[in-house]
Order: C-alpha cells, then sequence, then structure tokens
C-alpha cells in the first residue's frame, strides 16, 4: 500500500510579518518550518545577546523570560491559523485566549535556537488551542497549552 505523501511549507520572516501585527522587539520567531496547515509546525527563534531583555534579565546571567517563549509559542500557533484561513489580504489581529499547565524545564540564553513545536487540540469558528514543546538541542526547556483568537482589526 503507497503512503501519501505530505508537503510540508514553511514561513520565512517576510511572511510571518504579513501573518502577524508583532514588530520588533516583539516579534518572537525568526522563521516557522514543517507547517502541516492549522494542525502543526515548527516555530525558531535564534536567541542572540542583543536583544533587549537581556539587559535587566540578567545582568551578568542573561537569561531569555520564560514568559518571551510562551509568546514565541503563541505566535508560532498564530501564523499557521493566519495562514489556513487565508486572511493576509485584509487586518487581523490575533489575541491570546489562555496559557495553561506552564513549565519551565531548563533557562535558555544567548547563542541557543529555540524550537517552537505546536500541535493542534481544538479549533472552534475563530479560536485554536495548541500543546506546544520549547526545545533547545532537541531537550524541551518549556512547555505549555496556549488558545488563541483571530479578530478584525
Amino acid at each position: 500500500m503507497k503512503v501519501p505523501s505530505i508537503t510540508l511549507e514553511t514561513a520565512a520572516v517576510q511572511d510571518i510579518l504579513k501573518a502577524l501585527p508583532h514588530r520588533y522587539p516583539f516579534l518572537m520567531v525568526d522563521k516557522v518550518i514543517e507547517i502541516q496547515g492549522d494542525e502543526s509546525a515548527i516555530g525558531i527563534k535564534n536567541v542572540t545577546f542583543n536583544e533587549p531583555q537581556f539587559q535587566g534579565h540578567f545582568p551578568g546571567n542573561p537569561v531569555f523570560p520564560g514568559v518571551l517563549m510562551i509568546e514565541g509559542m503563541a505566535q508560532t500557533a498564530g501564523v499557521i491559523c493566519v495562514r489556513k484561513l487565508g486572511v493576509n489580504d485584509r487586518p487581523k489581529v490575533v489575541y491570546f485566549l489562555t496559557i495553561d499547565n506552564a513549565k519551565f524545564r531548563k533557562p535558555v540564553g544567548p547563542g541557543d535556537t529555540i524550537e517552537y513545536h505546536v500541535r493542534k487540540t481544538a479549533n472552534r469558528r475563530n479560536m485554536w488551542w495548541y500543546h506546544a514543546d520549547a526545545k533547545v538541542n532537541g531537550q524541551v526547556v518549556a512547555q505549555a497549552d496556549v488558545g488563541a483568537m483571530i479578530a478584525d482589526a
């Protein structure tokens, strides 16, 4: 029996900027890979020392804030939801609905590459819920269940 092939899509930063309202310094995803519709994807964030949060979190011991990892998870999910809807031609906003079961396993710092692995758990009309694992070098550093809503601007 022949197994059907799945074509995986990607989204470069230019595509992310079209899909999301976020801009520097609050854009937490550099690209999205392995997109399977709105079912799953992997967002990539390259953590660099010159990011503004490291001025105060923490001087002499830079740690990427956990809340920004959760934001990166949600932004990854938001990108694939907007792409699935095909609404890039009119303004939309993406709002957080829920953050549940957040856990932080290991600190992340400059030089690390975070992979946000998101997988859809539910969808109702303009609302989506995802489970997300943030990984560095294959190890889970954070995880959460996030929900988002896409609305007219």
